[in-house]
């Protein structure tokens, strides 16, 4: 992984993330969409223009991939480095939540 990608993409966006996560299966851009908003209880909604052009950016920077057209919609799939990125930022949310149970102590 390389110091742009970890740059752009540690800590990442909400969108971000739940792409990624999404991602693990193959899927269009409008399925992530209807995904996100069933996983959080509505909470969180990827407009289109984010929806479209955060795959574009990840397509590019190599984190998902393009595996085929269905139906005139684009379907991806998470790569290794797209993995790479995901894990990190899930063990930085673990640590987060950790250390807002106080489970973690540090010297001082």
């Amino acid at each position: 992984m390389t110091d742009r990608i970890k740059r752009v993409y540690v800590p990442m966006t909400e969108t971000g993330f739940y792409i990624l996560y999404c991602l693990q299966d193959e899927m269009h851009g409008y399925n992530i969409g209807q995904k996100v908003k069933q996983m959080t209880g509505g909470e969180v909604t990827i407009s289109p223009g984010t929806m479209y052009g955060t795959l574009s950016k990840m397509e590019k920077d190599g984190l998902i991939r393009f595996v085929r057209e269905e139906d005139k919609r684009k379907l991806y799939v998470i790569t290794e480095l797209g993995w790479e990125v995901l894990n990190i930022e899930l063990h930085r949310i673990e640590r987060l939540y950790q250390n807002s149970k106080g489970e973690y102590s540090y010297g001082g």
